[in-house]
C-alpha cells in the first residue's frame, strides 16, 4: 500500500517536472544566460567581434566620472516627475467618470484602452507628426487662434515636457482599467452613509474612494515609475535624444553605448547600476505612497 502510494507521488512528480520544462528552459535561455553573461560583462571590455578583454573595475570607474549618463538620469527623472502625476490624475479621473452609470460606457472604455495596445512605435510616430513645427495639427490649432506656434520638440525646454504627454495619452488606458477594478471594490454602503450625513460629492471622493484605492495608488506610482524609467522608444524614435541631450533618457544611453559605440561591457555595467537605481526608486516611492 505504502509501496504504490510512494510510486504515485514519484510519477506525479515526474509529470509536474515534464510540464515545468518549458517555462525552465525558457527561463535559463531568455533570462538566467543573459543576467549571468551582463554580469560577467560588467568586468570586460568587448565590441562583440573582438575577444573579451579583463578590465576589472575600470568600467565602475568610467560609470562614476561619466558626466553624460548623470545627464540622461537627470532627463528621465524630469519625464518621471511630468508623467506620473499627469498618469494618476488623468486615469483616476477618468476610472471615476467611466465607473458611473452612463451610455455606452462598454464603449468608451474600449477607446480609452485602445492605445495601449498599438504600437509604441506607430504612436511615436503618429504624435511626431502632431508636433511637427510646420505642418502639425497642434501648432496648426494654435495659429487658427492667432497663438504663436510652439517648438514641441525642436526646444529643449519643450522636449522632454512633450513626451511626457504622449507617454501619458499611450499608457493611461492600463492605469484606467486600474483604477476601475479599484473602484468596483469600494463597497457601496460607504457612500449610501455618507450621503445621509450630507456628505458632498468631493467629500466623497476625498474621503472614501482615495484612501479605498491606495492599494491601487501603490501599484499604479510603482508601474508608472518602472515604465518611466524605461523610456526608449519614444526619444530613440521622435528626437534621437536631442535637441541638445534634453530628452537623452537612460535607457536610450545604454543602448547607444551598447550597440552604436560598440561599448558592452560598459553598457552592462550602466544596466546594473541603472536597474539598482530603479529598486531604490520603487521601495522609497511604496513606503512613501502607503504611508499617505
Amino acid at each position: 500500500m505504502i509501496n504504490s502510494v510512494i510510486r504515485r507521488i514519484k510519477k506525479s512528480d515526474k509529470i509536474g517536472y515534464l510540464m515545468s520544462l518549458p517555462y525552465l528552459v525558457s527561463f535559463a535561455l531568455f533570462i538566467a544566460f543573459p543576467l549571468g553573461f551582463s554580469f560577467i560583462l560588467i568586468f570586460h571590455k568587448w565590441n562583440i567581434i573582438t575577444p573579451m578583454r579583463w578590465v576589472g573595475l575600470k568600467n565602475f570607474y568610467r560609470l562614476f566620472h561619466d558626466v553624460e549618463f548623470l545627464r540622461a538620469i537627470y532627463n528621465t527623472l524630469i519625464f518621471l516627475v511630468i508623467h506620473i502625476p499627469l498618469q494618476i490624475v488623468f486615469a483616476l479621473l477618468i476610472a471615476v467618470l467611466l465607473n458611473q452609470k452612463i451610455k455606452l460606457r462598454g464603449f468608451f472604455r474600449a477607446v480609452y484602452f485602445m492605445p495601449v495596445i498599438v504600437s509604441g512605435v506607430v504612436i511615436t510616430i503618429l504624435w511626431q507628426q502632431l508636433y511637427s513645427y510646420e505642418t502639425g495639427l497642434l501648432n496648426l490649432m494654435l495659429t487658427s487662434l492667432g497663438l504663436p506656434r510652439i517648438p514641441w520638440i525642436n526646444d529643449p525646454s519643450w522636449a522632454m515636457p512633450s513626451i511626457a504627454i504622449m507617454a501619458t495619452w499611450k499608457n493611461v488606458g492600463l492605469y484606467i482599467v486600474l483604477f476601475l477594478v479599484g473602484l468596483q471594490n469600494i463597497p457601496a454602503y460607504l457612500y449610501e452613509s455618507a450621503e445621509l450625513d450630507g456628505a458632498s460629492a468631493w467629500q466623497k471622493f476625498r474621503y472614501i474612494t482615495v484612501p479605498a484605492l491606495n492599494s491601487t495608488m501603490v501599484l499604479v506610482v510603482i508601474l508608472s515609475t518602472i515604465g518611466g524609467f524605461s523610456l526608449f522608444i519614444e526619444p530613440f524614435v521622435m528626437t534621437g535624444g536631442g535637441p541638445m541631450n534634453s530628452t537623452l533618457s537612460a535607457m536610450l544611453y545604454i543602448y547607444n553605448q551598447a550597440f552604436y559605440f560598440g561599448h558592452m561591457g560598459y553598457a552592462a555595467t550602466l544596466g546594473f547600476f541603472f536597474a539598482f537605481i530603479i529598486f531604490v526608486v520603487v521601495l522609497i516611492q511604496k513606503r512613501i505612497v502607503e504611508n499617505k
